[in-house]
């Protein structure tokens, strides 16, 4: 470890957001510490990494609490520096959009991150929240709306920003809030609509989607990641921000762009069944302003370009 360098937490670091979010930060000369689930098979993409920069802990939500007492176990020297972190990265999260109980236990999980973090003299606590904590409610999605959850998920995301808020600043640590929209790229998993639009555009196959009238914002992980540095070392404390490039489509638009790139990679495209609106309709436009003007970040990769990260078959 070089005296030098920062020193970051990144919690659920695994993860599609968390791997990007930790390659991002080795490339630009950070020290990760990883935080992953025990036994997850997306470890293999942190283990893959050769990089002395980077420190994996196996950790559940629960013994988040333990995290302190495992670095400066491994790295005694930590435990004698007047400030030991820069930020800590809470990403991890787990349970269906539905599952009540399951959502509550991430709440538990965020306090023991942000107790964590303060135990390693953390300067920042970064949360990592979601666009459903606005729910259907709003058309444009700005950061100073009283959030409305139609999910067990939002409402907990909702319940940890202000509780992680709180107890940061009881702790003199500073604290900002990224609500993440919706990403797409490096890692993106099977089982969500680009991902498996793709799949089926290859073979030529029939996708079945909603009506797609909604309004939509991607935003390719790598730019989420790098949207996410930006608010830990230049985002105004206890702020929340939306991590968006700030434009929006049809979300029909993007399923017949992608479409498109296929046929052009593969000669081959999907035949698309579109059906009724979802229910609840959520459309999204979110506003990004605040992140702009206070970072100066901006977007990087084009839609295109993060169809580029699949694997064609």
């Amino acid at each position: 470890m070089e005296d030098n360098k920062k020193n970051v937490v990144v919690t659920g670091a695994a993860g599609f957001a968390g791997i990007n979010l930790v390659m991002e930060l080795l490339d630009n000369d950070y020290e990760v510490y990883a935080v992953v689930r025990p036994g997850s098979v997306h470890n293999a993409r942190l283990e893959d990494i050769d990089s002395d920069c980077l420190h994996i802990f196996p950790l559940e939500m629960d013994e988040l609490d333990r995290l302190p007492f495992e670095i400066f176990e491994r790295y005694p020297e930590l435990e004698d520096e007047e400030r030991s972190f820069d930020a800590f990265f809470h990403l991890l999260w787990g349970g269906s959009m539905d599952d009540f109980d399951a959502q509550r236990i991430n709440i538990s999980g965020a306090i023991h991150a942000v107790k964590a973090a303060s135990m390693i003299r953390c300067r920042r606590f970064v949360g990592i929240g979601s666009q459903a904590e606005y729910g259907s409610k709003y058309k444009v999605q700005l950061e100073d709306l009283v959030p409305y959850p139609d999910s067990a998920y939002g409402a907990c995301k909702v319940a940890a920003c202000y509780l992680t808020r709180n107890l940061a600043n009881s702790y003199g640590m500073e604290w900002v809030w990224g609500r993440i929209f919706s990403l797409i790229g490096r890692f993106e998993p099977r089982g969500r609509m680009i991902p498996d639009l793709l799949d089926r555009a290859q073979k030529g196959m029939e996708i079945e989607l909603s009506s797609c009238r909604q309004s939509w914002n991607y935003l390719d992980a790598s730019d989420c990641a790098r949207a996410l540095i930006a608010i830990s070392s230049k985002g105004r404390n206890g702020e929340i921000y939306n991590i968006t490039d700030g434009k929006s489509a049809a979300l029909k638009e993007y399923v017949e762009r992608a479409n498109r790139w296929m046929f052009e990679k593969k000669g081959k495209m999907a035949q698309i069944i579109y059906g009724d609106d979802p229910s609840p309709f959520i459309s999204l436009e979110p506003d990004g302003k605040k992140l702009f003007e206070d970072t100066g970040w901006k977007a990087e990769v084009e839609f295109e370009n993060s169809l580029a990260s699949w694997e064609l078959e």
